[in-house]
């Protein structure tokens, strides 16, 4: 059966009141920063915290009386399983989800708060979809496959159908791709309402399977990606065909571009991100030729991001752009020394973060002693500014970046 216009719209029907229908709103700010005129889809916001709500919900509600009672199986590195567990306990249908090892804890714990059976089984996802499919079989479960399903992929197209209600005149969509569901859908009712709008797709450089897989080439992807969500090593056989024939690129995007967009979308839209929602935007200030001065929709397609991950990311990000910096500083070994540097560093207006001694592993020389500062700055400018003072007042500095 293949999934058309009409599908996604009864879909629509189906979700409508039980689902949000998020924002999809113009941003002013990432529009300056990017050249091109930027219209926010904040998936983000549905209870789960990502757009799976839209498929699981589609897919629960297509079952028979008899396979709920019997219940669901799903694998998921944490959003489709959240959606599966979420919605299976609205609809009092069990659910056993099988989640990789690596999954983020949030969305482990956020799922098993939902009532799902959780099991943690292998490195990536095709090693728990194995198991997630032995499981169904022992145990008569129905799958719930978060991508190459036909009511999956209607579900997720309803986000097309909202956007091009929000913003008619839409010129290109950016849509993140891992297993393919919602890109698919989204690509089938964007191009059946408005059939000259472009359809981009973003994955991970680590995880690159799609466009491997759309140009013949051998699928080989790294080892992890900051991207969890869209780390998908086996295109859908489903998707991948609906892929060849409504999208009109794909690109990759690396680490540090995800982390930036991350960081990005908090500080401007002051909204979280996880990895794999934030792949457009990066996609988008990387790629200015393609977008600049074109409406174009980004999905956040979701927010479920650990907190430790989240901090180390707004840390980089300090670093990167001159806010946080660690200078090492040789001085004297002698009272008031340290407290003339002080003087200089206040002077400056730079904020002292943490001071470090270190006299036994260095090869300065004895009676001098070599100081890391970790400063809070203004950015990159006020930081050479500061080092410049430092060495005007004769001190060895060395910025390390």
């Amino acid at each position: 059966m293949a999934v058309t216009l009409g599908d996604i719209e009864r879909a629509a029907e189906l979700l409508r009141g039980s689902i949000m229908q998020t924002p999809c709103t113009y941003s002013k700010t990432l529009s300056e920063i990017t050249g091109a005129d930027v219209f926010v889809k904040f998936e983000n916001l549905q209870f789960t915290a990502s757009f799976k709500d839209r498929g699981a919900l589609v897919k629960l509600l297509s079952l028979s009386e008899e396979e709920k009672e019997r219940g669901v199986i799903a694998m998921s590195a944490g959003n489709h399983a959240q959606a599966v567990a979420y919605y299976a306990r609205r609809l009092g249908i069990p659910a056993v989800i099988v989640m990789p090892r690596y999954t983020p804890n949030v969305k482990v714990e956020h799922t098993r708060a939902y009532g799902a059976e959780v099991i943690l089984h292998g490195g990536d996802l095709s090693e728990a979809r194995a198991h997630a499919e032995k499981l169904a079989a022992e145990r008569r479960l129905c799958m719930v496959h978060p991508y190459d399903d036909e009511k999956i992929i209607a579900g997720q197209g309803t986000i097309a159908l909202e956007m091009l209600e929000a913003v008619p005149d839409l010129e290109i969509i950016v849509i993140p791709v891992g297993g393919g569901g919602l890109i698919s859908g989204s690509a089938i009712a964007a191009k059946g309402i408005r059939p000259g709008i472009k359809i981009v797709g973003v994955e991970s450089a680590r995880f690159p399977s799609m466009m491997q897989a759309l140009y013949g080439l051998p699928v080989t992807c790294g080892r992890s990606t900051i991207a969890e969500g869209i780390a998908v090593k086996e295109p859908g056989a489903l998707t991948l065909p609906i892929i060849r024939e409504y999208v009109d690129k794909i690109f990759t995007v690396d680490e540090d571009q995800i982390e930036e967009a991350v960081l990005l979308l908090l500080e401007v839209e002051k909204t979280v991100a996880e990895g794999a929602g934030a792949v457009g935007l990066a996609a988008v200030r990387e790629n200015p030729d393609w977008f600049s001065r074109r409406k174009t929709g980004l999905i956040i397609s979701g927010g479920n991001i650990d907190m430790t991950v989240l901090a180390e990311i707004i840390r980089r990000g300090l670093v990167r752009s001159g806010r946080l910096i660690r200078l090492l500083v040789e001085m004297r070994d002698a009272p008031g020394a340290l407290a003339d540097i002080a003087r200089h560093l206040a002077d400056s207006e730079a904020n002292i973060w943490e001071i470090h001694h270190q006299r036994a592993f260095s090869s300065i020389p004895l009676k001098t002693v070599e100081v890391e500062f970790v400063l809070e700055m203004r950015g990159l400018d006020h930081a050479r500014d500061t080092v410049d003072v430092l060495k005007k007042a004769g001190y060895q500095v060395r910025w390390c970046r």
